[in-house]
């Protein structure tokens, strides 16, 4: 699966899940850039279908709804939606 990449200073391993039409992913997108996280994302509906496939079963392991945005740090949490305040604590 593509991702793209975002250079800003490394604060973990840092993949968020997003539509490329959705407000709130972009929302999460525009926060880490102002926080200057550096992060990969993928927007899924822009996938080919397996692709597609791929990134949903990949999402549903942390986010049993696999709603977006999804934002995996470290493999080891899941911030679902945007939750400016989460985000923001996560990246202090």
């Amino acid at each position: 699966m593509e991702a793209n990449h975002v250079s800003g200073n490394k604060k973990g391993d840092v993949m968020l899940y997003a539509l490329s039409t959705c407000v709130w992913c972009k929302k999460v997108k525009h926060l880490l850039e102002e926080l200057n996280v550096d992060f990969y994302f993928t927007d899924v509906d822009l996938l080919d279908p397996r692709e597609k496939e791929d990134a949903k079963e990949e999402i549903k392991k942390w986010n049993s709804a696999c709603s977006f945005p999804s934002m995996v740090i470290d493999n080891r949490l899941c911030i679902v939606g945007f939750d400016e305040k989460k985000i923001r604590d996560t990246f202090k």
